[in-house]
């Protein structure tokens, strides 16, 4: 018997239980036979073409479960770029100006402590900081997490080029995705304020969906805060996609710039948390 079969509901045989069974079957050519497999343990089975929504459906689930197991109900969500040095290293940044950026991840890192310190006084079950897991703002984010004596969340994703998730994010709440749509659709289930720190095409992913579903009414609005003012205005002619009507003057108020962590945190409080309630995700 199984730890969880001794909590189970039903007097069906546990899962895990047949898991094991079939492991300590007789060796037969039948057993060992793929068709002989179960079919949820069976790693070729369960990555074919025809098994994608079951897999999509799985990797909603396990972060899901994982999160509530731990009584998380809402998140501070940073966005940004995985290449920005921390101000030590910024002589080994690529380029000059990627080398002045290295002043948003010490930003980023006060951020993430000053809301995990604040998240603490909920035994770390409000707004705790959650990233991409990688390197750059995301480390930054974990590491002021973790100097704050709170935990935080990685939302890691699987990429061409060997990436391991950086050292600062709490252990069992450190995730790995397939899906790009279902690592999105994570980030903004319990998001109450998305921080958008400068980065690259991930980081503009990332932000103008969280913009579209709040322009669109397919979430609530909650505070989007840009950190770096001069960086988001020469990369973006917000302005200009007013003036050429594709977007409405008053979607210009669906973010705001900030500098600071201080600044970051003034927003925060100043916004009216209308994003307290989960009927706010999007797709639930």
């Amino acid at each position: 018997m199984t730890e969880d079969s001794d909590n189970r509901t039903h007097p069906l045989r546990d899962s895990q239980e047949d898991a094991i069974a079939v492991e300590r079957a007789i060796d037969t050519p039948q057993t060992r036979a793929p068709s002989y497999k179960l079919a949820f343990t069976d790693l070729d089975f369960m990555t074919r073409e025809e098994l994608r929504p079951v897999r999509l459906q799985l990797e909603l689930l396990k972060p899901e479960m994982a999160l509530d197991a731990r009584g998380i109900n809402t998140t501070i969500v940073m966005f940004g770029g995985a290449r920005i040095p921390a101000p030590d290293l910024a002589h080994t940044a690529r380029t000059p100006k990627l080398a002045e950026l290295a002043v948003y991840y010490d930003e980023a890192r006060r951020f993430a402590r000053i809301m995990t310190e604040r998240s603490l006084d909920s035994y770390g079950r409000e707004n705790v900081i959650v990233t991409g897991g990688g390197p750059g703002v995301m480390e930054a984010g974990n590491l002021g997490a973790h100097e704050a004596g709170g935990h935080s969340i990685g939302f890691n994703i699987v990429l061409p080029h060997e990436q391991a998730p950086n050292t600062y994010v709490t252990p069992d709440l450190c995730f790995n995705f397939h899906y790009f749509a279902i690592r999105k659709m994570h980030f903004l289930m319990r998001a109450r304020a998305i921080c958008v720190f400068p980065g690259g095409f991930g980081t503009m992913d990332e932000m103008f969906e969280a913009l579209t579903l709040i322009q669109t009414g397919r979430m609530a609005r909650i505070p989007i805060l840009l950190f770096g003012r001069s960086f988001w205005e020469n990369l973006i002619n917000w302005r200009g996609l007013a003036e050429a009507g594709t977007i409405s003057e008053e979607d210009l108020s669906l973010f705001q710039y900030v500098e600071t962590a201080e600044e970051a945190v003034a927003a925060f409080d100043n916004w009216p948390h209308g994003g307290e309630r989960r009927d706010h995700i999007p797709g639930r």
